[in-house]
């Protein structure tokens, strides 16, 4: 039976492909080639004329979109014109235009794109319209688009069809206009506080700044392996060495590793570093900008996102890590100093420490990660994080197991990291080199030791704090969406067979 519909549905587009082609080249024969039309002068775009109708009421209008719905067709016609800012109905009527050009414009298809000359009035009904004086076929569409009440439903073909999401879909389209100003407030945000925005390599000869796996590629000219890159840190920082002081980059992160609805192996972040800083001041700046962004973008500190009601008014929870797994799972680590004991403690706990290295700084964090992390609803800054998992975060003068590192959580996902810079080379080469050595004879690609930042870092890197957010969970956060492909314009997807 489904084979049956979908070979029916196949033959009907089938049969509307060759129909539209048969309508393309008959406008062609008579001359009237609409890929031919270069420019039509657009004076104001839709939600315009319905913001400013009282005024604008009587006037003369240019204006060009897509066709998205016909009725009518007899002596009068009515039609929703879609053009960036939203709809608006056309209305066409014989006896006021050409008869030539009404004509033809009974034969255009949902789907074309046209150029309409008019003026702005309101129908008897009340619907604030666009009265047709001229109509110019400006591209022709010879696809038909989906059914209009279901709209492109299948996530897949949404994603691989961008294109036609974002016409069909206003939802999809919300989520990138959403985005965009997203980003935009980023940049006033920060260059508002003396950031200078700068741009570092894409292409590296050392994976850098992370642990995680990179992809690979290959410069022919020199000849040499290089590696994309899995974070901006480093060379940020080497700009800070160099005295920038305040600096930040919005960038494409390359990471070859898994997929699923938080990651995609490209993704946009912004990090920031700021000399004479530290991890308290990158908390107060975060907090400050993701709950004046929610306030900028959507009016309101109230979000909904996967099924919870988020509070994004200032006054975020503030909790180390260890007082977070003695809240939510009742091991008090700071008790604690013995390797063994505390991995025992761990593993009490339901925590699993297979293939785990058996530190306390580990046994610490597993039991964050397995155990707190997916409790964690509300914005809550988790603080003070082992050393043996932060290899670029300075050691808390209180307790050197500790760094000066947080991690933001709400609803259950990571929006962003932040450190007080380790800036002892002595330190810093000491933990390369440990990385190293661990992953020797497995992802060498992971954990390289970049010699020049040592090198840089001994010439002298003033106390910074730094901060590393996921422009695209932020995003996912104020949209309510659930997947990271829905706000990912051209998210990866494996090639269709």
């Amino acid at each position: 039976m489904e084979k049956n519909k979908n070979e029916a549905v196949e033959q009907d587009l089938s049969e509307i492909l060759k129909v539209r082609r048969e309508k393309l080249a008959n406008l062609q024969e008579a001359g009237q080639d609409p890929f031919e039309q270069t420019k039509f002068q657009v004076s104001i775009h839709a939600q315009e004329v319905k913001d400013r109708f009282e005024a604008l009421e009587g006037q003369a209008v240019r204006i060009a979109g897509r066709l998205m719905s016909k009725r009518g067709m007899g002596k009068v016609s009515f039609c929703d014109l879609q053009d960036k800012s939203g709809r608006i109905q056309l209305y066409a009527r014989r006896d006021e235009m050409d008869e030539a050009v009404y004509n033809a414009f009974k034969k255009y298809d949902i789907g074309d794109i046209v150029g309409v000359a008019g003026e702005v009035f309101r129908t008897q009904r009340g619907e604030m319209s666009v009265r047709c004086k001229d109509i110019t076929l400006l591209s022709k569409s010879l696809r038909p688009l989906p059914e209009k009440f279901h709209g492109l439903t299948d996530k897949e073909l949404r994603y691989r069809q961008r294109y036609v999401d974002l016409i069909v879909n206003p939802d999809s389209r919300r989520n990138f206009e959403i985005r965009s100003r997203f980003v935009s407030y980023l940049r006033s945000f920060l260059d508002g506080r003396g950031y200078m925005e700068v741009e570092t390599p894409v292409l590296n000869t050392i994976s850098g700044g992370a642990t995680a796996r990179p992809f690979i590629t290959h410069h022919n000219t020199l000849d040499i392996d290089m590696y994309m890159r899995i974070a901006t840190e480093l060379h940020l920082k080497r700009l800070i060495v160099g005295g920038l002081e305040r600096v930040y980059e919005i960038g494409r992160i390359f990471r070859n590793e898994g997929m699923d609805t938080k990651h995609n192996p490209e993704f946009t972040t912004v990090e920031l570093y700021e000399a004479y800083a530290d991890f308290n001041d990158m908390m107060d700046l975060f907090e400050d900008f993701l709950s004046s962004a929610a306030m900028e973008i959507l009016g309101t500190y109230q979000v909904q996102w996967q099924g919870e009601d988020i509070d994004l008014s200032p006054g975020w929870r503030r909790l180390t890590m260890a007082e977070a797994v003695k809240e939510y799972v009742g091991v008090d680590f700071m008790a604690i100093s013995d390797h063994a004991e505390a991995v025992a403690a761990a593993k009490a706990a339901g925590v699993d420490m297979d293939g785990v290295e058996p530190t306390w700084g580990h046994a610490l964090y597993e039991c964050f990660d397995q155990k707190v992390e997916g409790q964690l609803i509300q914005p809550t800054f988790i603080t003070m994080h082992p050393v043996d998992v932060s290899p670029l975060a300075k050691r808390s003068p209180k307790d050197h197991r500790l760094t000066e590192r947080f991690e933001l959580f709400i609803c259950r996902s990571e929006m962003g990291n932040a450190f007080s810079e380790l800036n002892d080379p002595i330190d810093q080469k000491e933990r390369f080199q440990k990385q190293v050595e661990l992953r020797a004879g497995g992802d060498e690609e992971a954990g390289m030791m970049d010699e020049d930042y040592i090198n840089a870092l001994e010439y002298g890197l003033p106390p910074t704090g730094g901060l590393g957010i996921g422009v695209d969970r932020c995003v996912m956060l104020l949209t309510g969406a659930d997947s990271i492909r829905d706000v990912i314009l051209f998210p990866t997807m494996k090639p269709m067979e």
